[in-house]
């Protein structure tokens, strides 16, 4: 599916920096300070609120670009809640992939009820207008009260060990939680994660079950991908 790259109409800086400076920062557990250094080794002066701002602007954006040129999620879905820090509270971050380890959707709830259990499949099966063949989940009994009533039909398996896939899926974002200090507000940690869970899984491939030319040649028709749905061409390399 053909995507349409962002407007960058009024930025001073060109869409390779701006593109290139997104996809440091959404990547890898880096700072806007950080990502601000790097780009100074390279010759480029831009600062970090620039950087932050850039983020703000463009991140969600290439998230929704990358995730509409992903084939149809898988029929599977595995569904899991972890809880995260934020300014000193405890939030549950409830995370959605299916079979191949796609994220499907991601929320910042305050609670883990029957409540909380429900809203997030509701959001999801709007998102993806179908229902699953098979709910996977831990042992969570709220989640038992959301397939009842929502999604009654499908199978549902619930039980210890079932879910590693979801629960793998978090690591990243553990990553990012201790590089970033923590998050903030709930529409901080919402927007960050909302965005990073569609740009960093796009350059993490299942390295390990590929040669090295293998994931050389998928990783140059991700970069491709990245610069189609930016509107990059590529920044120069580093003399």
């Amino acid at each position: 599916m053909g995507s349409v790259s962002p407007s960058y109409r009024g930025h001073r800086f060109p869409v390779e920096v701006i593109s290139h400076c997104v996809w440091l920062y959404f990547r890898f557990p880096l700072s806007f300070r950080e990502v601000e250094e790097l780009m100074l080794q390279r010759g480029v002066v831009v600062s970090h609120e620039t950087v932050r701002r850039w983020c703000l602007k463009f991140g969600q954006a290439y998230a929704d670009g990358l995730r509409r040129r992903r084939p149809a999620a898988g029929d599977k879905w595995h569904l899991d809640e972890v809880f995260v820090e934020i300014n000193g509270e405890r939030r549950y971050l409830w995370r959605a992939v299916d079979q191949h380890g796609n994220v499907l959707d991601i929320l910042v709830q305050s609670r883990r009820n029957a409540k909380a259990a429900k809203r997030f499949p509701a959001k999801l099966m709007k998102k993806q207008r179908r229902v699953p063949r098979v709910l996977v989940t831990d042992k969570l009994k709220s989640y038992g009260v959301a397939h009842r009533e929502l999604m009654g039909s499908v199978e549902h398996r619930a039980h210890k060990g079932s879910n590693n896939r979801d629960e793998n899926s978090h690591h990243p974002t553990r990553q990012r939680e201790r590089a970033m200090k923590y998050f903030r507000s709930p529409g901080a940690a919402q927007r960050f994660l909302s965005a990073f869970s569609g740009v960093s899984p796009h350059f993490r491939p299942r390295r390990h079950l590929m040669t090295a030319a293998g994931h050389r040649l998928e990783m140059t028709l991700r970069f491709t991908i990245w610069d189609h749905i930016t509107g990059s061409i590529g920044l120069p390399a580093a003399a």
